[in-house]
């Protein structure tokens, strides 16, 4: 398998787009950070970037993209951009209202794939219908959702013409939703890992390490590494350029099925703690997307130890 992946593999979508396997994420990055992380992980060979309305970051990685394509040489067709319908948004008419402002903050005509950010009661239904006329007008490649569990998806399903191309979960060794997972394959959807580093928690597990070890390398790269063989799509969020080329460097080793079983065993069914302390169904308040997009164009040079 090692020979097989590279960063530019790509899975295939219940709709036949291709999408990379592994990617980017700027959850809690700021402007500067995130349009530095972006262009960073585009130089390095990254084509899959995923960020969020909620994040308040999206016009930090448009401009991410912008640096990067130009000085790749590459083109916007060969990049996977992923945001996100923030909560306040949801329900049919404001989804349609407010999908052209990702879009302006992006610098972008059309999206890879558009999510539905949490399925806020009441609404994630109307939100869909509206994801679907997105598709079905090709302002948007793929769709699909986030943080969805089975009960919500066989909801959405009794209505839905499309089905999710992705459902993008906490996913890592001690949270691994085999449920879900094993529900994903029944109806042909894509698992894509946020949090597959498990908050920071799992890099501290002494199994883990000593797989590491064998290897030559971090307990992350391992994590990482064990996502793909896993078949989940991952994306591991960090703003310093030497974490981001790291995290790309996992396809030069294969873990044996020993190591496999091994990582297998130590599920926990265990959320990070932030994640516990989080209100993420408010769809205002500490959700709520900022203002300071607006700011973007007077923005300044980024810190130098954001480079570090």
């Amino acid at each position: 398998m090692s020979d097989e992946l590279s960063l530019s593999s790509k899975v295939t979508l219940n709709n036949g787009q291709k999408m990379p396997v592994e990617g980017l994420g700027v959850w809690k990055a700021t402007l500067h950070e995130a349009s530095f992380a972006v262009e960073t992980a585009i130089k390095d060979g990254y084509l899959l970037i995923d960020t969020a309305k909620q994040y308040g970051n999206e016009a930090g990685v448009g401009d991410g993209i912008r640096k990067g394509l130009a000085a790749t040489g590459k083109k916007r067709e060969d990049l996977f951009i992923t945001t996100k319908v923030f909560n306040g948004d949801q329900g049919y008419q404001k989804t349609l209202d407010n999908f052209q402002g990702s879009l302006d903050r992006l610098g972008l005509d059309y999206l890879d794939l558009y999510l539905i950010h949490w399925p806020v009661d009441g609404l994630y239904k109307e939100t869909w219908q509206a994801l679907e006329k997105l598709y079905s007008e090709g302002k948007v490649k793929s769709i699909g959702v986030s943080n969805f569990d089975q009960e919500h998806m066989d909801d959405l399903l009794q209505d839905a013409t499309v089905t999710p191309a992705v459902d993008q979960i906490e996913f890592n060794p001690l949270l691994q939703q085999e449920e879900m997972r094993d529900y994903a394959k029944k109806i042909d959807m894509k698992i894509e890992a946020w949090s597959p580093l498990g908050g920071g928690q799992a890099l501290n597990d002494p199994k883990l390490k000593k797989i590491a070890d064998q290897y030559g390398k971090s307990v992350a790269q391992v994590i990482l590494r064990w996502d793909l063989q896993s078949n989940i799509i991952t994306i591991p969020k960090s703003v310093h350029a030497q974490r981001i080329e790291q995290n790309a460097d996992i396809y030069d080793f294969e873990l044996s099925d020993d190591d496999m079983g091994a990582i297998s065993l130590l599920n926990q069914n265990k959320r990070s703690l932030w994640y516990q302390d989080f209100d993420w169904h408010t769809p205002h308040k500490q959700n709520a997307y900022h203002d300071e997009v607006d700011q973007w164009p007077d923005a300044k040079d980024f810190p130098v130890d954001y480079k570090k």
